[in-house]
């Protein structure tokens, strides 16, 4: 019960510390250098969280090498949402158990402010379950990371500083790392309870346009629940994915490889269900 109060203690003071470090804009200035460079580091660390953390390493849903697999993990990592084992582990819980009383970030079981960002702080969830990420466990360099995981993020705010001074680390750092993360938590916290549901999951996963541009396409969520194993959770044109873009644009480079998506077939069903509901007379007022 200690141990729990002084993790939850020290993960609060860190997360409530970065965003207050946001407000010393007042004082050092919001130029367009540092605006831009907040913005350059919002896109590549929520591509990260995006094609690193989820996609490759929590659900394999493309191939790399191993000195490319690295670089995904350093790029993940610089968001400060601890090591790619550790993410993958929690992500994959919540795939087995997602929306019942188990699951760590469920808005139906636990609120919006606990699936949203105060889960994060509680110290059972410190320590990751090697035997569910046995794939990753088995990689010296990812345990190394795991253990020093505040190395990514820390390099990071050094080269902005160094690169803008301390509006690069206040403006470039401090304000990209609390929109990724808010970013981020909105798709375990609004993405269940706010969109479209065009499959039967058995969960609370829902479609949100909005999300999916927030999170460079992981707010095709529902679209997600029903099929985890893609790389690309947009199903149609319209369904803007940019992750997938991106994976697309790596793909041609050489640098991925075997990247699954859905079948023809379930993407013509889904056409034909989205064709259906739009010709469905309207309900009675």
């Amino acid at each position: 019960m200690i141990a729990n109060h002084l993790f939850r203690a020290l993960h609060f003071t860190l997360i409530v510390g970065v965003h207050l470090m946001c407000l010393l804009a007042v004082f050092t200035g919001v130029e367009a250098q540092t605006l831009v460079l907040c913005a350059v580091l919002y896109v590549l660390r929520m591509f990260g969280v995006t094609a690193g953390y989820h996609r490759y390493f929590a659900h394999r849903s493309f191939k790399t090498s191993r000195p490319f697999q690295l670089v995904l993990a350093l790029l993940a990592m610089t968001s400060a949402q601890r090591g790619v084992v550790w993410w993958a582990w929690h992500h994959r819980h919540h795939h087995r158990h997602s929306d019942t009383p188990v699951d760590f970030h469920s808005p139906r079981h636990q609120g919006f402010w606990t699936s949203h960002l105060l889960w994060w702080m509680e110290e059972r969830h410190r320590t990751p379950d090697l035997g569910k990420v046995r794939d990753l466990a088995r990689v010296p360099e990812l345990m190394w990371l795991e253990r020093w995981h505040v190395v990514p993020p820390l390099v990071l705010a050094a080269l902005c500083y160094a690169w803008a001074g301390p509006g690069g680390l206040v403006v470039g750092f401090c304000w990209s790392t609390v929109l990724v993360w808010h970013g981020t938590f909105t798709i375990n916290s609004l993405s269940h309870v706010w969109g479209t549901r065009p499959h039967d999951t058995g969960d609370d996963s829902r479609n949100n346009a909005v999300l999916a541009l927030v999170t460079l396409g992981e707010g095709w969520h529902n679209n997600h629940h029903r099929y985890p194993a893609s790389a690309r959770q947009g199903m149609v044109p319209a369904q803007v994915d940019l992750t997938w873009l991106g994976l697309r644009l790596l793909r041609r480079l050489g640098l991925v490889w075997d990247m699954r998506t859905h079948s023809p077939e379930a993407v013509q069903a889904f056409r034909q269900k989205k064709a259906a509901l739009r010709s469905a007379p309207a309900a009675p007022r």
